[in-house]
């Protein structure tokens, strides 16, 4: 009998932690391959842990409600494959007399097995399940090779199908260090969970003590470390959106009866900051340590509020090769399904730029908190009916203009004022450049 590790897989670049909402399974339970054992939620998005073995539930290191490390071991199961140790593999070595030599080799050994293993990870464009990966681990499938293969599931997602086709493709004979890689995966202990101190609230007259729900504690956890990393700046800029108002009143009824789709602002906005984007990548960004990320891809997160007062970002990829209808229909959909808690994992991963609606809670401007490890996040205020100079050849006269601020927040520490502020006026300029005869 061996005994399997159950880890909590990495749901994404920025998700570090989930809390346990549910045991499925209890000790004894049989287990097969690919079933739920638990369910899980993050600050992002719920979702289950599958088994990526075949065996029987036989511990668990944590209960229902406690927040679980990326990496930690999460759960025991009991597979019947035989289990192996350093020990073991130091005896099958043709019955000779071990010597120190030996050990030595082994133990190197059993090193680039350990580097192989850690080195197989997820990327924003490569999402990789944990039943793929601890297939890729046990076969010895580099991440290069994972990398080179072509995925058959959704958004090009490598099923376990492709990566078994792929092994049987292969020629080359399974060396042996791919043996001892596979049984050093069940040989690593599981971290220790923290002791978390907790606060004891004592209420007084007429006090109401209300405990934060387990997504506003992480919220409030990543906003403190937001603010704690990036030194954060602010840009404000008023654009003139009165001729995207009267398109969009001239146009929505009709493209509401033919795409079956409402027609917001949301996606025209996109549309524009998408574009800035492209004219400034400098601003589609991410800082790890002392290095700078380039983007390749722009994908847009859309800070949307949930029913119990928090917020979730879903991540439109690709948003500048979109075209309207395109953009409309990604903002309505995602927007929809945040709202019902219907959003997939890698729906809400992989962003590199972040757009918050604060005017639709009547807020003509804001200071957004980074959306972390981006660089820049911009709110959008209500659009608003002012009065207004407008300059003509034939002179300036006042007139009603409908007109917003767009707050932007932007990480000093890598984009100084004179980009955070060239990206914002370049976003006000295609919002004010609209074509009021555009055709969609």
């Amino acid at each position: 009998m061996a005994r399997f590790e159950l880890k909590l897989p990495k749901m994404g670049e920025s998700v570090a932690e989930a809390t346990i909402t549910s045991w499925l399974k209890e000790v004894g339970d049989t287990i097969e391959l690919d079933e739920a054992v638990l369910e899980i939620a993050t600050d992002k998005v719920d979702s289950e842990v599958p088994s990526e073995v075949d065996g029987v539930l036989v511990e668990k290191f944590f209960n229902v409600d406690d927040v679980v490390q990326v990496g930690q071991v999460i759960a025991i199961i009991e597979t019947e494959e035989e289990d192996a140790s350093l020990s073991t593999i130091i005896k099958s070595q043709d019955a000779e007399e071990v010597s120190s030599e030996n050990i030595l080799q082994v133990q190197e050994t059993i090193s680039v097995a350990q580097e192989t293993v850690s080195s197989i990870s997820s990327s924003e464009e490569r999402f990789y399940s944990p039943l793929v990966k601890n297939i890729a681990k046990e076969e010895g499938i580099s991440q290069t090779e994972l990398d080179s293969i072509q995925g058959t599931g959704k958004d090009g997602r490598v099923t376990k199908n492709d990566i078994l086709d792929f092994i049987d493709s292969k020629v080359t004979s399974k060396p042996k260090e791919q043996l001892v890689h596979k049984e050093i995966i069940q040989q690593v202990k599981s971290v220790e969970t923290p002791i978390v101190e907790k606060t004891v609230v004592i209420s007084s007259g007429n006090d109401e003590i209300i405990e934060m729900s387990r997504m506003g504690k992480i919220i409030a956890h990543h906003m403190v470390e937001s603010v704690q990393t990036s030194a954060h700046v602010q840009s404000f800029i008023e654009a003139d959106v009165t001729k995207i108002w009267n398109w969009r009143n001239k146009v929505k009824d009709a493209f509401a009866k033919r795409e079956g789709e409402n027609l917001t602002f949301t996606p025209i906005f996109m549309e524009a900051i998408a574009k800035a984007l492209r004219d400034f990548p400098m601003m589609n960004i991410s800082v790890q340590g002392d290095t700078i990320i380039k983007k390749k891809n722009i994908n847009l997160g859309m800070a949307a509020s949930l029913a119990d007062g928090n917020l979730i970002v879903p991540v439109i990829k690709n948003a500048d090769q979109l075209n309207l209808v395109g953009m409309t229909k990604q903002v309505n959909d995602l927007a929809n399904r945040a709202r019902i808690n219907k959003l997939k994992p890698d729906e809400i991963q992989g962003g590199t730029y972040t757009v918050t609606n604060v005017g639709t809670f009547g807020s003509i401007m804001g200071t957004p908190i980074i959306n972390q490890p981006q660089v820049g996040i911009l709110a959008l205020g209500a659009i608003r009916k002012v009065p207004a100079v407008i300059e003509t050849s034939e002179g300036d006269f006042i007139g009603i203009r409908y007109k917003m601020f767009l707050s932007h927040s932007y990480d000093h520490r890598v984009v100084n004022g004179a980009l955070g502020g060239q990206f914002v006026k370049a976003v006000k300029d295609y919002l004010e450049a609209w074509d009021s005869n555009r055709e969609i």
